[in-house]
């Protein structure tokens, strides 16, 4: 089963993030699409998440994570030493959303920002959804 991750295409950070996933994800288990493309919003708007959401969302059959649980979701089924990242789980959500969104609020500042979505290479083009 195909997971997505819907990511802030805009923030270097976050497409940082995606090339992280990439490279440990050697199963191709993650599909990508940037939260303001067409198919991004679409699913946003399919998962009823709010679509001013700042945050990463994962989709997948388990159903819909944002923040801190998307991102230790993630990195459960990432080749080890990162997957053992997701025993942060035990920390109380509020806790560990308050550092993501503490972290998410200055991104930009600390990464920067492009003017636009990433434009994945030819190599992993298959694994980004339909992009506008």
């Amino acid at each position: 089963m195909s997971r997505i991750v819907l990511f802030d295409g805009e923030c270097n950070f976050c497409n940082d993030s995606v090339r992280f996933i990439l490279d440990r994800d050697p199963e191709g288990q993650f599909r990508f699409a940037p939260l303001q493309s067409e198919t991004g919003r679409r699913l946003l708007e399919g998962s009823g998440v709010s679509e001013d959401l700042d945050s990463i969302v994962l989709i997948e059959d388990e159903g819909v994570s944002t923040h801190s649980t998307a991102a230790l979701r993630i990195a459960r089924r990432l080749s080890a030493p990162t997957s053992w990242l997701y025993a942060l789980i035990v920390i109380p959500r509020f806790l560990r959303d308050w550092g993501y969104r503490l972290f998410a609020r200055h991104r930009y500042k600390l990464f920067g920002k492009r003017d636009e979505c990433m434009v994945p290479t030819a190599e992993i083009r298959g694994r980004f959804l339909e992009m506008s």
